[in-house]
This record gives structure tokens, C-alpha cells and sequence, in this order.
């Protein structure tokens, strides 16, 4: 499986706020972290490498893996000698990418979506039960599918960013879906200029059409019970919430 690498053509730093992010993320993911086996991490779709840079400022040992070149190109300038590098490769084969085991694996940013096929996700699970050490847990999220089809969403909220090679200008980042029979999804991330004393206002900066694959809660903690995976938590948000299926907008599911 090789990663859509049209994705190469949305600059993702520039599109999130991701000190915010990351400093929303960080309690929950310090706390499961902490709790692991080891201090190696694995970042399974590690796309630009915040999270893996991250987690290496924090004395984590951390390896990204990215099915996307281009991806994996804007994470090698910034990479930090020593505890944190990145591999190009399929996520469903972990095991055939690394050596040793790892204390932990995390998933983050609807990154999993991107396995698309029946199938995917036991071989994605069952590669992880391989490389993780007993007890390891594996932390993964996405956006609640099941509340994106009960109510019918077409897109997620619009991030408003300022453009840094304009300033009189901002960035607009629309992400567009579609939701398909069988879990298929279309997902249209959209990049806009807005300049509100340009007439029109509006300039398109790109867009594409990806296809992925809206997997549900259930699926995935079928597939990782299946391998192996005993514990199973599901939240519906980084500061610990219960999982509701109609109204949380992410899983996040943290298996051992």
C-alpha cells in the first residue's frame, strides 16, 4: 500500500496549529506513554514528523513510518540526530521494517483511514502484535465515522490560518468529504487564499480527491481483539471523554 502522494502537495505544517494540537494531545498521550514497556515508540503514519520530533524532545526513542515519499522528505531536514528517525514503507508491514521490539505505537491524525482494503486492518494489527513488547500499548485516532454518517457531515470545521508569504492574505483549509457504500470515502482537502479587498475574494490554491477508507470503532477493536489484543479502552476525545458513536467526533482507542 503506498500512500496517495498527492497529499505532497498540501503543505500540513502550514495548514494545523500544531503547538495547539499537540499541547492538547500531550496529557493523554503522556500517560499512556508513560505507563509502556520501553521508551520506543513507533508513529505509524508519522506524515511530517511533529508528534515523532515530539516525542523524542521528551526522551522517547522514536521511529516514524510513512507511505508517502514526499512526506517522508519533509521529515528528514528537521530530524534531530539520535533518538528519532523516519522509514518509508507500508504500515501493515512494521514487522518487516524494524528491529527489536517497542514499547509502544501511536496512529494519529486519521491516519489509518489511508489502509483501504478488507483485510487491512488484522494485518496492520497483527504486524503490531510482532514488533510491541507485552503490555505495549498501541494508541490510535481517527474521526468518528459513525457520527459523520448519522448526521450527514460533508465537511470537517474550516481552519482559518494566517499565509505567511502574504500578510495581507489568509489560508483557508476546507477538508470536503463523501461518504460511500462499504466504508469507501471521498475526501477532498481543499486549500484556499482569502483576500477580503480582492474581488473575488476567494482563490483556489489547490485540491484533491483521496480515497480512503472510514473505518468504525467496531472494526478496529475487532481486528486488534482478534491478534491478540486483550484490553481495549475507547475515548471520544484526547481529554478523556467518553466515547458516545453519534456525537463524538474522534475514536480513540488505546489497545494492549
Amino acid at each position: 500500500m503506498t500512500r496517495d502522494d498527492r497529499y505532497s502537495r498540501f503543505e500540513y505544517r502550514r495548514l494545523i496549529a500544531w503547538d495547539e494540537r499537540i499541547k492538547r494531545e500531550w496529557p493523554m498521550l503522556e500517560r499512556i506513554l508513560g505507563s509502556a514497556p520501553s521508551r520506543r515508540v513507533l508513529d505509524l503514519g508519522s506524515g511530517t514528523g511533529e508528534h515523532a520530533r515530539f516525542l523524542a524532545g521528551k526522551g522517547f526513542e522514536v521511529t516514524g513510518i510513512d507511505a508517502s515519499p514526499s512526506m517522508i522528505e519533509k521529515s528528514a531536514p528537521e530530524t534531530a540526530a539520535g533518538n528519532v528517525r523516519f522509514i518509508l514503507g507500508d504500515m501493515r508491514e512494521a514487522d518487516k521494517l524494524v528491529d527489536g521490539k517497542f514499547g509502544a505505537a501511536i496512529c494519529i491524525g486519521n491516519a489509518l483511514p489511508h489502509l483501504k482494503e478488507e483485510g487491512d486492518l488484522e494485518r496492520f494489527a497483527a504486524a503490531l502484535r510482532k514488533v510491541l513488547l507485552p503490555g505495549a500499548p498501541v494508541l490510535i485516532q481517527i474521526l468518528n465515522y459513525d457520527r459523520i454518517e448519522a448526521k450527514q457531515e460533508r465537511a470537517l470545521p474550516v481552519n482559518f490560518l494566517p499565509d505567511h508569504d502574504d500578510p495581507s492574505a489568509s489560508v483557508v483549509f476546507l477538508r470536503l468529504m463523501e461518504l460511500r457504500p462499504n466504508g469507501q470515502v471521498i475526501f477532498m482537502p481543499t486549500t484556499l487564499k482569502l483576500r477580503t479587498d480582492h474581488d473575488p475574494p476567494l482563490e483556489l490554491v489547490s485540491s484533491q480527491r483521496v480515497e480512503i477508507r472510514g473505518w468504525r470503532q467496531a472494526e478496529i477493536e475487532r481486528a486488534f481483539r482478534n491478534n491478540g489484543f486483550s484490553s481495549i479502552e475507547t475515548f471520544g476525545a484526547f481529554d478523556g471523554a467518553k466515547f458516545e458513536p453519534s456525537e463524538s467526533r474522534d475514536v480513540i482507542l488505546v489497545a494492549r
